[in-house]
Formats: C-alpha cells, structure tokens, sequence
C-alpha cells in the first residue's frame, strides 16, 4: 500500500451518546509525526484513530481511552467533538488529506490574556492549575490526517506539520472563519519508512506543496459542510458544537 488505506467506522454508546470512530490500518513501512496524545511525536506507526467524544470530555485518562478504542500495537490516536463520519477527502499529485472540522469554538491562536473564545463557555479560566492536579484536554474539533508515499527527512517533517497548519488557516480564513482553528486541533502526517527522502516540507517544496493544495482543499469542503450542517440545527445539543 502506497497511500491513504480506507477508514473503518463504528460506532459505540458512550456518556449516553453514540459516538464514532474512525481508523486507518496503515500496516507497517510508515513514519508518522502526530500531536495525537498517544503515539504523538515521530516514530513507526501502524494505524491512526479519529475518536468523537462528547464535547465536554473531562476523562483523565485519554492516552489508555484511545488505547482501548485502537487495535493494539503502534499507532496514533487523535480525539474530537465533531462528527468523525462527516470527514472530508482530497487529494494533489499522490498526497491525500482527511479533515475531521467542527467550529464551534473557533479561536485566534494568540488572543488576548482574559479574553474569552467566540462560543466558549462563559466561564473563569484560571491562570494556572493547582500544583500537582492533572487536567484532562479538551478534545480538538479539526483533525487533519495527511498521507504521502515517500519518504520525509525529520526536518521535512515538522516543516509538513507547518505547512497543514498554514493551509488548514488559509482554508478557515477563506471560508468566512475569522480565525486559525481551535484551541486544540491534531494533526498526523504520515510517510514512507524506506526509499529516498525528501528533504523538504514547505509549501514550496515539491510535496510540501501537494500537501498544501490537500489539506486546504479538505479543510475548506469541511467547514464549508459543517456550516451547512449547523445551518439545519440538528445534532449541536448533542455534540456540543
């Protein structure tokens, strides 16, 4: 397998809600850079996961949740409070992006200190957590999966994982967002292991640009849906977006 294998969906009862899932057995021959909180950073990984959790997921133990929820061995696991089977596909010159894009909260990435997000619960945030008290994180509403069949250096890597980012912001701004995502969106890119490596990531680099075109395409077919979707009015008691 060369590309981006076809997901897997279902569906589970839980916080008295029907959640879904999405997985993508890769197999092995893959690298992949991830902020996913289980198997984040850079290392061989052989599945990724795409969990819906209810929007207001305050469980403090998402790295052995998603575990549960994946099919054992290495990969990587992302959560959201969108709705995991409305994801969006696009593809440019042999890279392939999903996007997984619910806006509820959205957020410029450096607001003001006291300023609360557009949407965000009318609620105190503290300027710090106790001393030794861990606080779950509030799942991420745009998951971006991105694959392309060769090989990145490490540096071309992170510089893919900021091209998403620059593409994925560039999407939301021309769809009538006025801001860079959520507070914690994920994103996963995903490389060949063998073969010769590319030594860039940027928007102009060769793939660097594919992933560019991509990622903006799926992001702007996402929020684009989930406009529309919101328009209707159903489902956001339930997911919280």
């Amino acid at each position: 397998m060369t590309g981006l294998p076809r997901p897997t969906l279902t569906y589970r009862e839980e916080d008295g809600l029907r959640l879904g899932t999405l997985l993508w057995r890769f197999g092995p021959g893959w690298r992949m850079i991830s902020s996913g909180m289980l198997g984040g950073g850079v290392g061989r990984r052989e599945w990724v996961l795409n969990a819906q959790v209810a929007a207001g997921y305050s469980r403090m133990d998402p790295v052995e949740h998603m575990e549960a929820l994946g099919p054992g061995g290495p990969g990587v696991g992302m959560m959201t409070a969108a709705l995991v089977e409305r994801y969006t596909v696009a593809a440019d010159g042999g890279a392939e992006a999903v996007a997984t894009v619910g806006l509820g909260v959205p957020t410029w990435a450096a607001r003001p200190e006291g300023v609360p997000d557009p949407g965000a619960p009318a609620v105190p945030e503290p300027a710090r957590e106790p001393a030794g008290e861990a606080v779950a994180p509030r799942p991420g509403t745009i998951n971006i999966l991105v694959a392309v069949p060769v090989a990145l250096s490490d540096p071309a890597l992170v510089n893919a994982v900021m091209t998403v980012t620059e593409a994925k912001t560039q999407a939301l701004l021309e769809a009538g967002f006025p801001c860079t995502g959520t507070a914690s969106d994920a994103v996963c890119v995903a490389v060949r292991e063998d073969g010769p490596v590319e030594a860039f990531g940027g928007p102009r680099s060769v793939w660097g640009a594919r992933i560019a075109r991509a990622v903006h395409r799926a992001v702007l077919d996402g929020a684009r849906d989930w406009r529309a979707w919101r328009a209707t009015g159903v489902g956001s008691q339930r997911s919280g977006l």
